[in-house]
């Protein structure tokens, strides 16, 4: 990891190949690029295979989103589809169910800027799992070691004590 406090550099270059993307377990893949724990920031890269679906969540801080290949949209939106060029701003509070067509003939690869957590609903809205920067970098440590023997991925962290 690099970290990074009260004077940090100005600017810091991480390379596409310089962070892996992991497998989540479906297929589609994820980079952590950045963590501020702090603030509760976390930047991610996620590239989504053709009939993906993320589920169902509430976020608590607001998103941006930058689509940069395929498609996608949330089951609530279906009109409001994210393709490659599209940016997508969600306030804190918006619930939704991220879904990538099976249709897709491309993976689609989609950059977020999340501030807060996820909280994946179930079925009648119960919060199941919390998803935040610090538990968003642990997986991604782990994943990281046990995919590609890297121990200590260079994702920016931000101390902002």
């Amino acid at each position: 990891m690099t970290i990074y406090s009260a004077a940090p550099p100005t600017a810091v270059h991480i390379g596409e190949e310089d962070l892996p993307f992991v497998d989540m377990g479906d297929g589609s893949t994820l980079q952590v690029l950045q963590v501020d724990l702090a603030s509760g920031v976390w930047v991610i890269r996620t590239q989504f295979q053709p009939g993906a679906a993320v589920q169902k969540h509430k976020h608590t801080g607001i998103v941006y989103a930058f689509t940069q290949s395929g498609s996608w949209h949330y089951l609530e939106t279906p009109e409001a589809v994210n393709t490659a060029g599209s940016y997508l701003f969600e306030p804190a509070g918006s619930v939704h169910t991220l879904n990538v067509p099976a249709s897709n003939t491309e993976v689609t690869d989609v950059w977020f800027v999340i501030y807060g957590a996820n909280l994946n609903l179930d079925a009648n809205d119960n919060i199941e799992i919390v998803i935040d920067a610090q538990s968003v970098y642990d997986f991604y440590k782990i994943a990281c070691k046990d995919q590609f023997g890297i121990d200590d991925p260079p994702v920016v962290m931000i101390d902002s004590h």
